[in-house]
This record gives structure tokens, sequence and C-alpha cells, in this order.
């Protein structure tokens, strides 16, 4: 099968034709591409064209034997049954020309093929030159190919040859068209693009290796796709191996052992010649010297950063060719060699990861590269470092160490699998301190499993094992172990009183004291606390971020959570953004969940809708990715508030579905707010008596935590609006008027504003109407955007109601311009229906400008003004990156702009 030779075929055939002037041609190319195949079909069809074709293969191994290629060449003419005067002036080989004319006598063409010239013995191209002298004037073709390996022969003899051709004709490897073509003819099925691209690349476009490669896959039955073009190297077959080594042999044996090196050291970065020297235990100068002669035969190419086999394919037969003892050593001198250069470490660990076992160096330099690994957000790289060297006999502390940072590797990828690290390094764990930071983070684990009980025994039991001696690290333990009882209604009642207890003095100016202050900040905001000590024990708790490096634990949720029940959800929001960024470089999968999650918790407090969702749905869909459990309920309740206010509730519904959230629900702290939410979406969907069984449910699991204030959770305000909508006016007003008090108790005028939107809603008339105005003034320069549209939209719609339809019209606008910043949808229509019920018919909002902009949009706009890619934008939001190409599309549509160039000038303005 000759596929993509056809320009080359018809050159050749217009130079054999009966009418020809005289002439020489050299097809020259690499190994494999072709050029005896395209030989063998020209002189096929010089036969049966009638021409006397004579034909000669040279070989390596017959260089040495004087006119090897001439007795070949006319060996055929016996055959043609030529008189004697004919037979006897081609049987003198020392007049080429005599024996030529003697052949052409007749004027019938003669044709003479001599495949791989290069091996050709010397005076057979001495005869060869000859004849090309003196060919003027005769019928005669000569088409010879030479590849590019060294001629075993004279040298000087071949050089002085090739400019007696006339004609030259280089064979390129083929394209992807080609390779196609010839896949499907091999393969019997049509190829997928990607696995066309795949083999192209593999073998470079060389059909010999091509077709080897086809065969190869035809017999082990494999489809011709992407999964089987993504690995290929296990269909390089043997054959091919052993043709390399042939050729490898024939260079010579440092030219073996230098090949071997390179293919076993391959990798993204190829090897260059002095880490092959120091695998190879061969003298630089040998090196430079086999690459040399391999470069020259095509098997090798030298780039500047290394050398490589010419394609992939070659690279694996060398490899598959060396004794599995042979690599490891290779890869252990390797290493050995780019430590000692200072090297970076993901150059040294491929090798580290495949020298032999009982290394201690290959130990230490494997704990080190994981170490570096984590540091560089790596945790694949760490992963595969950790697991070899756990393959080693270690001892005990070291061990638990490794088994330690393999945990934490494995919390980005799979939560179960890092429990039984974390486990097994515990068990391990010698010294107070690294006991209880292996049950910190084993308990951890545990608890995003939903396993708390678990978790909490990990903690109390290593607690008191460990006090004796280091009262600071068992403390420390004790407050991971408060913080998590507190999380479940069932073990909060046993925390409190140790809780109440405990005073930052116990921390004495130790690391403990951040973590303590977390706590503490938590308890300032329950029952009895005020917001001016949880602002401060907030701030001293993330005075190194959300995810201290040091300290990293979920306790640092609490101060976020404090600053805005304390009404700073600015401070709170600009803490866990910074955190985010810290993150996005060595984090794992599990704190970009944490972190994302946080985020959705402050932006659902500061009523960005949209920015909500984005983060909820990151966070849930992280989660869901390392197998973590039922801690995804909050993230899944935040995305399912987002979803109510842009009135998307079926979607919202299903959601709950899909995560078994729509029946009863356990009394874990992230469903106190997971009850509320789908309370609001009871509410929503009309069906209030059920709303109003999740409010109330809410609001019996915050008291039994003593954090039923209306800054943590306002469960009264909805359940009084619920009772309100069933006509049970008494409930509602006990309810709303509690929220009030305990608001105003609290001193934070956004959670009055809150409570006092409810009681103007249930009140209804002029009073109500006065209660709405007092709630918007209290929330109009607070950050709860969301409430303040509310408030604005239900004193419009009130308003219009006591029959003042003029007078409500500003107030509901304000609400739609306010509402569509949020992104809440749900309360833009309620408005509109209000502005339409009053006889307004609202001309088109300003379709183009900045005022256009979503808040959503905007945002995006920005972060690509300061010059950060669809990508970064992306995952500085957590978002996806489809979502950032439409934000952006619609901010250029609006803004007037193409493209970026654009942007800084237009969000100037």
């Amino acid at each position: 099968m000759l596929i993509g030779r056809q320009r080359e075929l018809a050159t050749l055939g217009e130079l054999t034709r009966p009418a020809a002037p005289a002439t020489a041609v050299i097809v020259r190319g690499g190994s494999g591409v072709g050029k005896s195949a395209l030989l063998r079909r020209v002189l096929h069809r010089a036969k049966a064209d009638g021409h006397l074709v004579l034909s000669a293969t040279a070989d390596s191994l017959d260089t040495p034997t004087d006119f090897g290629v001439v007795h070949q060449l006319l060996e055929h003419v016996a055959e043609e049954k030529l008189d004697e005067t004919v037979q006897a002036a081609v049987a003198d080989f020392q007049a080429p020309y005599r024996a030529a004319a003697a052949l052409t006598r007749d004027d019938r063409r003669v044709v003479l093929g001599i495949d791989d010239l290069q091996w050709a013995d010397t005076a057979s191209v001495t005869w060869l030159g000859r004849l090309l002298r003196r060919l003027d004037g005769l019928p005669i073709t000569v088409v010879a190919t030479m590849g590019p390996a060294l001629p075993s022969g004279d040298e000087h003899c071949i050089g002085t040859l090739l400019p007696l051709f006339r004609h030259r004709i280089w064979l390129t490897p083929l394209g992807d068209a080609e390779v196609g073509e010839l896949t499907e003819g091999v393969l019997g099925t049509e190829p997928e693009p990607d696995f066309v691209t795949a083999c192209r690349t593999a073998t470079g476009g060389i059909p010999a290796l091509l077709h080897a490669l086809l065969r190869s896959i035809r017999t082990h039955g494999a489809a011709p796709d992407a999964d089987t073009g993504a690995d290929l190297a296990r269909y390089v077959p043997a054959e091919v191996g052993r043709t390399v080594q042939a050729t490898l042999r024939a260079c010579g044996p440092d030219a073996v052992a230098t090949a071997e090196a390179a293919a076993v050291l391959a990798g993204p970065r190829p090897p260059a010649a002095d880490l092959i020297a120091c695998a190879a235990e061969l003298p630089q100068l040998a090196v430079e010297d086999s690459l040399h002669t391999l470069t020259a035969t095509g098997v090798m190419i030298r780039a500047a950063e290394g050398v490589a086999f010419s394609c992939p394919v070659l690279s694996v037969a060398v490899a598959n060719e060396v004794l599995p003892s042979r690599r490891q050593e290779l890869h252990a001198r390797a290493a050995q060699f780019l430590i000692d250069q200072g090297a970076a470490w993901d150059t040294v660990v491929p090798h580290l990861l495949n020298a032999p076992l009982g290394r201690q160096w290959a130990v230490d330099a494997l704990l080190h590269a994981a170490d570096e690994a984590m540091a560089r957000g790596d945790r694949a790289a760490a992963l595969d470092c950790l697991r070899r060297a756990l393959r080693e006999p270690l001892p005990d502390p070291v061990r638990a160490q490794a088994l330690a940072l393999l945990g934490e590797a494995e919390l980005a990828r799979c939560v179960p699998s890092a429990v039984h690290s974390l486990r097994r390094s515990l068990d391990l764990a010698g010294a107070p301190g690294e006991q209880a930071a292996a049950a910190r983070s084993l308990s951890a684990a545990l608890f995003t499993l939903d396993r708390y009980r678990e978790g909490l025994d990990v903690l109390e039991h290593i607690a008191e094992r460990i006090r004796p001696a280091s009262p600071v690290d068992a403390l420390r333990l004790e407050i991971d172990l408060v913080y998590a009882q507190l999380s479940r209604a069932s073990t909060a009642a046993a925390a409190m009183p140790r809780l109440m207890a405990m005073d930052l003095a116990e921390a004495g100016g130790t690391l403990v004291q951040r973590p303590l202050a977390a706590l503490l900040s938590l308890r300032s905001i329950m029952d009895g606390g005020n917001p001016a000590d949880a602002v401060t024990y907030a701030q001293e708790a993330l005075s190194d971020g959300v995810c201290p490096e040091d300290d990293e634990s979920f306790v640092y949720t609490a101060p976020v959570l404090a600053l805005a029940a304390s009404g700073r959800s600015d401070l709170a929001l600009a803490h866990v953004n910074a955190s985010m960024d810290a993150v996005r470089v060595g984090g794992s999968a599990l704190s970009s969940a944490y972190l994302s999650t946080l985020r959705a918790g402050v932006n659902y407090r500061v009523g960005n809708v949209v920015g909500c969702e984005a983060d909820a749905r990151a966070a849930v869909e992280s989660l869901r990715g390392v197998g973590a459990g039922p801690t995804t309920s909050h993230g899944v309740a935040m995305w399912t508030d987002a979803l109510v206010k842009q009135g998307r509730t079926e979607e919202a519904e299903q959601l709950l579905a899909d995560h078994g959230l729509t029946g009863r629900l356990n009394r874990h702290w992230a469903n106190d707010f997971t009850a509320l939410v789908r309370g609001r979406l009871r509410m929503a969907q009309g069906r209030a008596r059920e709303g109003l069984a999740d409010f109330l449910h809410a609001g019996a699991c915050a008291r039994a935590r003593r954090m039923a204030g209306p800054g943590v959770l306002p469960w009264r305000s909805e359940a009084a609006l619920a009772h309100a909508s069933l006509g049970e006016h008494e409930q509602a007003s006990a309810l709303v008027e509690e929220e009030l008090t305990l608001a105003q108790a609290w001193g934070i005028p956004e959670f009055t504003g809150v409570a006092l939107r409810a009681r103007g809603v249930i009140t209804g008339g002029s009073p109500g109407a006065e209660m709405l105005r007092e709630s918007i003034r209290l929330l109009e320069p607070s950050t709860a955007r969301f409430s303040y549209a509310q408030a604005l939209a239900d004193y419009g719609a009130l308003v219009r109601r006591n029959g003042l339809p003029s007078a409500a019209r500003n107030w509901l606008l304000q609400a739609v311009s306010v509402a569509e910043q949020c992104g809440a949808t749900a309360v833009v229509g309620f408005a509109q229906e209000e502005l339409r019920a009053g006889g307004y018919r609202a001309e088109s909002r300003a379709s183009h400008g900045l005022e256009a902009l979503t808040r959503s949009e905007r945002r995006v706009a920005e972060l690509a003004a300061e010059g950060l890619t669809n990508k970064e934008i992306a995952a500085r939001l957590f978002v996806g990156l489809r979502t950032v190409e439409v934000h952006l599309s619609k901010a250029y549509h609006k803004l007037g702009i193409s493209g970026r160039a654009g942007l800084a000038e237009a969000l100037a303005v």
C-alpha cells in the first residue's frame, strides 16, 4: 500500500518513459520512509511498459565483496537470452559504458534500480560512477535510493558519486491525511481524528513504523479512537525494537549504551549528554561521538535542551529492550547526578520513582521532593513520591511523617483514602505534638465524611493521652473537639460548660492563641455575647488567614461567621478572598471547597446572589470530587437559596432532591441553615405550612446550640411571615416581636432592619409602611443588599396597596435596580408586577453602558481589565470558564466595545 507518493511516482514515470533522455535519479529519506517501496513500484511499472529492468539491493554484510551490486544488476541479463556479443560486453566489469551500449542496442530502454546505495561496495560504486559520466545519448534511467545510515564502504567514493545524479527526490514523512488513509486501509475502519494525530506524532509519519504499530493494534483488537491513541506505547511491537537494535549495534557498543540510556531516561524534558554519560557510565566524549553517529543514522535528533529519538515509537522500542534491573540502575544514577547538580525536584522525581529499593539516599530525596511538591501545589507528584517512599523499610517516626503527608495529599483526591493513611500515621506518631497534628488531620477528614462519632473519639482520646506531657497540644485538640461537638445538636449541650469556661489566657501566647480566639469569637455570638467581642476575637483568629499553613482547621469558619453576624461582612469577605488567593498555590480541593463554601456564605450575607450560586456550586462539585459526604449540604443549601432568589424553584427542588435533602434532616449544624432555606423554597412554592415547619425546625436546632439570635439565623422573621400567610397573626406577631427585641439588643442595624421589614409586612397599613420605611433607612447603608431590595419592594407594594401608586413608583424602581445588581430576579419580578399593577409602563431599562452591567458581569470585567486571563478569572472566582466567557461577552455588548482592549477605559467612565 503506497500512500502519499503520487507526485514522486509521476516524476519517476516521466524519467523512465521510452523517449526520456538518459538520466540518473537519487531518492533519499530517513529509514522506513518508503524509499524501497517506491523503487519497487517504479521498477514494476517499467517492466510492465516493456523496458529492460535490472535491479540490485546493497547490503552492509556484502560491502566487502567487490562488484557485489554489479553482479546483482547483471545477473538478470542471462534471463533475457541476448546474443553472445552483448553477453561478452556485459561480462566485462571494467567497461560499464560498453555493457550499457550493448544492452541498449535494440533501442529498448534500460532501467537500473539500486536500493540502499549507501551500503554498496567500492568497486560497484566506481563502476556506477563511470557509467553515469557517459550516460548521454543512451536510453538509460538509473534510479537509486539512499538512506541516512553511514556507508560502510568508501565514504569518499560515495561522496564523488552523488553529484552525478541529475535529479534528487526527498521523501518526507506522511501527514495526517495520509496517516488516516493508511490507518483505514490496515484496520478496515475509519479512525477518529485524535487517533490519527496520535499515530502520526508517535511514528513521526514514518510508513514502516506506522505499519508495524497498526498491525499490532489490529492484533490486539483495539479500536482506532482517542483512548487507544492516548496509550499507543503499549502497542509498540517487539519487531521495531529488534530492528532498531540492529542499527544500534552497527554503530558500536557505546552507541547501544547511549541509545538505551537516552530511551530509559526520556521524559517531558529530553536528557542531556552529561546525564546520559553519568547514567550509562561512559566518558562524555564517547557519548558525544555516539550521539553524532546516531544522529547521522536518523535514529536520534539533537536539540538545545537535550537529545531525543526521532520519534516516540523508537524511544519506546529501545527502552522495551532494556532489562528492568538495568533500567532501575540507570534511573538511580540519573537521580543522583541531578541532585548533585541542584536540579529542580520535578526533574529528579521521575528517576527517583524508578530507582531500585533499598537506597537510603533515595528515600531521603523522595521525602524532600514530596515536601517541595506539596509546597508548590503539585499533590499528584507528592502522592507518587510518598507512596514510593512508603515501600521502603522506614523507621516508625519517619513512616508516621510520610503517612501524615500522604493523607494530606490524598485529601485533594479521595477523603476515604486519606482517612486510612492518617489513621496509620496516628498509630505510629510519637511526640505529643505529632500525635496532636495527626489526630486533628484524621478527625477533620472523618468529619468531612460525616463520621462524627469517630472524629470526636479521636480528639477526645488523644487529648487525654497527651495532656500530662503537653497541656498546650491537648488544649489545641480540645478546641477542635468543642467546635465539633457544637456542630451536632446531640453533643452541643455537653460542650457548653467547657466552652463557657475557656479563656484566651489559657493559650499563654502560644500558637494555640489563634484557634482559641476563633472558638471564643463563636461564643461571642451565642446567647449572652456581644458583637464587639466577636469582632475582636475574630480579627485575632484570622491574623494568619482562614487557612493558616501552620494550623489548618474548620474552627476558622467560626470567626468568619462571627464577623458576618456582627455586621462586618466586608471584613469577612476580605479575609476569605485573601485566603482563596493563597490556597490557589498549593491548596487542596478540600481547602478550595471549604473556602468556596465560606465565600458563598458571605455572598449570601451581602446579597450577591450570582456570586453565592457560583461559589456554592464550585464547593459542592469539589467536595463530590474528593468523595466527601453530607458536609456538602451547607453548600447545597446556599446554592438552593440563590436559585430561589432567582425564581428558579424547580431547579432548587431538584437540587435538594439530588442531595437527599427533601426529607428529614439530621441535626448537624449545617442543616440549621438547610432547613431555613428549604422553608424559603416551600414559601415560594406556596407550601406555607411545610415552610413554617422548616423554619421552626431551624429555630429549635439553633436554640440547642444557644445561637438563636437573628445575626446567626433569622428564623423567627421567616416563621412569622409563614404564620401570617396562614392567617395565624398572633403567632406571627409574637415571633417577629421577639426577633426585633433580640436584634435591637444585639445592636447591629441590618438585623433590626430585617426584623422591621417582616414586622411591617405582617402589620400592613400605614403603621406597617412606617416600619418598612425605618427598615429601609437601617438597611440602606449596610452590606445586606438583598434585604435592602426586599424592604424597598415590600414598602413600594404596601404603599401602592394603600392607594398611592405614584408614591410607590420610585420605591419599586429602586427595588428593581438594587435587586438586579444582586441578581435577585425573583424580587425584580415582584417589584415589576407591582409597578404594572399601579399602572406604570416602564421603559426598557438601560441596556447599554456601565449601569447596565450586573454585579457579576462587572466583577468579571474588572478582573479582565486588570489583565487576568479567562482561566485565571475562573480560578479567582471559582466559577466555570464558560461562565466567565458569557459574562465578558455580555459586558462587551453592554459597554459597546469589541473586546478586552476597551475594558479599562469603559469601566473608568
